[in-house]
């Protein structure tokens, strides 16, 4: 060790203080660990942090809702006496209409007005999808199983999986079988005939993802949002006060109060490696730190190509890290408004939750299309919030935030983003303006983070806001890749605790409560 090191040695080192990083150090620590987290950034909270854009407009940069982090792991880790406080909850998700007429999902009233048999069939669609839902949600809280394994303790995992597919009965077994493996486009469309409806039920299918909603698998990406929904109880689709920057600085408290110490502009070089183990981190800076073990937010390929350096892993898991498919296809808008706009036909509830603007699936299809051609959807789907009608401390007074995740947004378009970035705000605004009369009048400034600028921002490869596609292929027993896919990799002392691993993107929080597990687990060894 250089004379720059570190004197002290930790049990632990977490590279990356977003959430999963700080629920990661939070439970180690709880359970008596040294713990160290190195954050690259000024301040904690990766995706999930508030900023200013412009003068007195604040945002949450990356994630704007809270929806997926589970009410027990909330709870657990005291987040309200470390103040985690909610500007609202339960909030409504409203669909736009191109006619003006909106719709308030999962209100039947509403439904039955347009459609009296989707009205019939909600309810029966609902609840079976709740039942699925709920299957895999006992999947994400631990890590998976391994494959091909002698242990119990895997053998166990695989039979409570077949188990809890027993349990759902004959008839929801075949069914979930049935479609698990179909695209969502053409689930709603066996179920519904609103095409608003179908519009939302396909945006949430692929929000934040490179599918369309024809794309196979689809299925298994809304049963996953609806899956960690289902844990986050009553409070799910919530909007914390001050932004998700608040959850994470709450996450940060929680932390150090249990003993763990949180280093930022300490953005870690490479991980260090003594006799093929992971045997602590050297800084930019030159400064070297020992650690029992290095445990990485960073997505998959930062950490094993570029942190470790393939010349610590074998040719064929190098080659299946490179092959991930983590190019995002999600960009952010943000827009400070002069004034609070006017959503056809949205009722003040609306105007404080969610607004998608998804008129069909077929309108969400079409959207992705461009993308495979590396071009921006010129009419993009939006999951629009504003977040000041709940918390006006985001805007100076009587003014307020426009927060959007854009689909679609090419991370390399034709012709690169320089020259198209302008064209595509246009898109974006074009398409709002269409469903709000006036917005433009009211901007005073707009900030638009294509997936090229969330990798310079938050350091994620591609941009990807879950570190590489949920998919069959990767997720669960093979995420991010095999060999890496229960926390630990192939180097001793290396584990993986971001939204690479399981159970993937989201702030959820389990993939670094799965990770810290897993050491916990794996004892002085």
């Amino acid at each position: 060790m250089s004379a720059a090191a570190t004197a002290r040695a930790y049990d632990a080192i977490i590279v990356g203080a977003g959430h999963n990083g700080l629920v990661c150090a939070a439970t180690l620590a709880r359970a008596g660990r040294s713990v160290l987290v190195l954050e690259a950034r000024a301040t904690v909270g990766g995706c999930a942090v508030t900023r200013e854009f412009a003068a007195g407009f604040r945002v949450s940069a990356g994630a704007h809702l809270l929806h997926q982090m589970p009410a027990a792991l909330i709870e657990e880790l005291g987040l309200a006496a470390h103040g985690l406080e909610y500007a609202a909850t339960a909030l409504p998700t409203t669909a736009l209409a191109a006619d003006g007429a909106p719709l308030e999902i999962g209100d039947l009233a509403a439904l039955a007005r347009r459609s009296p048999a989707d009205a019939r069939a909600w309810p029966a669609f609902a609840a079976r999808l709740g039942r699925f839902a709920r299957l895999l949600r006992g999947l994400l809280a631990a890590p998976p199983p391994r494959l091909g394994s002698g242990a119990w303790s895997d053998r166990l995992a695989l039979a409570r999986l077949g188990l809890r597919l027993r349990l759902l009965g004959r008839r929801d077994m075949r069914e979930f079988l049935r479609i698990i493996g179909m695209n969502a486009y053409d689930l709603v469309a066996d179920e519904f005939e609103s095409e608003l409806v179908k519009g939302a039920l396909s945006l949430d299918a692929v929000l934040g993802t490179n599918f369309g909603p024809r794309a196979p698998g689809t299925v298994l990406t809304l049963l996953y949002r609806l899956a960690a929904e289902s844990a986050a109880g009553p409070r799910a689709l919530a909007q914390p006060r001050g932004g998700m920057g608040a959850l994470t600085q709450a996450l940060a408290r929680a932390a150090a109060a249990a003993g763990a110490t949180i280093r930022t502009g300490a953005p870690v070089a490479r991980i260090r490696v003594d006799a093929d183990r992971a045997a602590g981190v050297v800084l930019d800076s030159g400064e070297e730190i020992a650690a029992a073990r290095v445990i990485s937010n960073a997505d998959a390929k930062t950490t094993f190509l570029r942190l470790l350096g393939p010349e610590h892993l074998d040719t064929g898991f190098v080659r299946r890290v490179d092959h991930i498919r983590s190019r995002g296809v999600a960009a952010k808008l943000h827009l400070a408004l002069d004034r609070l706009p006017a959503f056809a036909g949205a009722s003040p509830r609306a105007l404080g939750g969610r607004l998608l603007v998804a008129p069909s699936a077929d309108y969400v299809e079409r959207a992705w299309n461009h993308s495979k051609y590396r071009e921006w959807s010129l009419r993009p789907a939006l999951e629009v919030t504003l977040p000041t009608v709940h918390d006006p401390s985001l805007a100076p007074a009587g003014q307020h935030v426009l927060s959007a995740v854009v689909q679609y947004a090419p991370y390399a378009p034709e012709g690169g983003w320089p020259a198209g970035k302008p064209q595509f705000l246009e898109a974006i605004l074009g398409v709002l303006e269409s469903h709000a009369p006036g917005l433009r009048a009211g901007i005073r400034a707009a900030e638009l983070s294509t997936p090229a600028d969330l990798e310079r921002e938050f350091g994620m490869s591609g941009g990807h806001w879950h570190h590489g596609d949920l998919a069959f292929d990767q997720f669960y027993l093979v995420r991010p890749v095999p060999g890496a896919a229960q926390h630990a990799t192939p180097v001793a002392g290396l584990y993986l605790c971001g939204a690479s691993a399981h159970p993937g993107g989201g702030v959820m929080g389990l993939a670094g409560r799965n990770a810290a597990r897993r050491v916990l687990a794996e004892g002085a060894r």
